[in-house]
């Protein structure tokens, strides 16, 4: 569909549709990082669903290397509907916003039956200094910053199968910015990097090492998950999350013993995911020390970046 819109020829787009987010240069010292997400509720809460879709929307700036600055609210409720629930996603909005230093500016609404929310986000960052998915280069290793689940534990949430300590531990997960990650990527000199949202890991990775015209290798071992989620991908599995795995037949080379859960485990469509960061091995010990210095509970080194078939994804068992 994208293929028959015009062709963007203005020289000052750095980055179009084929990046987590567009980028215009502005000068040779600034660019600007833009962005836009919405989605329907996902948790009951509606504060939180509100800080989750506004952590959500910001996770595409922090992903090109980028500081998040303004944001716009985008929002779909009935006229009729409560809006003390409205006010409280907003809020929950508002106040991860607040926490990121991005000022909410203004913003669009419609009536719409079903409830949806979301941020348009502008950001900036240094043209010469963007990481980008195709900034993938064979030798990296590939770091992970949170665990894999969410969709699976909210498809889980919806028909009444999750615990309580399940719903708490996922909707802290995605309520959290991708922020400090991102921060301790630039520090340590990082060119290639993605988050983790609708497409899964390995769909994201995938793209990645596609548009860096080289190939990975993954240990399932290695891949962390929410607890509980692999009893829960048995019956609690999300449409999305099937279509992906669909989508990589051909792309993934699997290993011996991995189940067809544990698969689509691995292809489960994300909602404020982590970072996926592919960094030079020497680097590799600093970018681990500043996460830790963030506080930043997930490093998984998962896999590494290697020549061959571009695009093409080996997932071992161990």
């Amino acid at each position: 569909m994208l293929k028959n819109l015009p062709a963007v020829t203005d020289p000052n787009v750095l980055v179009g549709t084929e990046d987590d987010a567009g980028v215009y240069r502005i000068s040779d010292e600034v660019a600007i990082v833009q962005t836009v997400d919405f989605f329907t509720p996902i948790v009951d809460d509606p504060y939180d669903f509100g800080a989750i879709a506004a952590a959500n929307a910001l996770s595409d700036i922090y992903a090109m290397g980028g500081r998040p600055v303004t944001a716009m609210n985008l929002v779909a409720f009935p006229k009729d509907g409560p809006l003390d629930v409205l006010g409280e996603i907003m809020r929950g909005g508002a106040e991860k916003s607040q926490e990121a230093g991005v000022s909410i500016i203004g913003g669009h609404s419609i009536d719409d039956r079903e409830p949806k929310y979301g941020m348009a986000v502008t950001g900036v960052v240094h043209p010469g200094r963007m990481v980008l998915k195709a900034g993938a280069r064979a030798g990296d290793m590939l770091v992970l910053t949170k665990p894999l689940g969410t969709g699976i534990i909210a498809t889980a949430i919806k028909a009444g199968r999750a615990a309580a300590g399940q719903i708490a531990a996922v909707t802290a997960q995605m309520k959290t910015l991708n922020r400090q990650a991102a921060e301790a990527m630039i520090e340590a000199g990082v060119k290639g990097a993605t988050d983790i949202t609708g497409f899964g890991l390995l769909g994201h990775l995938q793209e990645m090492v596609a548009r860096s015209g080289v190939s990975a290798r993954i240990s399932l071992a290695d891949v962390p998950f929410l607890e509980g989620v692999k009893d829960l991908a048995k019956f609690s599995v999300p449409g999305g999350t099937r279509t992906n795995l669909r989508y990589l037949e051909g792309k993934v080379g699997w290993g011996p013993g991995i189940s067809e859960t544990e698969k689509l485990m691995l292809a489960d469509a994300q909602t404020s995911g982590g970072m996926l960061i592919a960094v030079p091995e020497s680097a590799l010990p600093g970018l681990l020390q500043g996460l830790e210095r963030r506080s930043v509970g997930t490093r998984a080194v998962i896999g590494r970046v290697t020549a061959g078939d571009a695009g093409k994804i080996v997932v071992d068992p161990s």
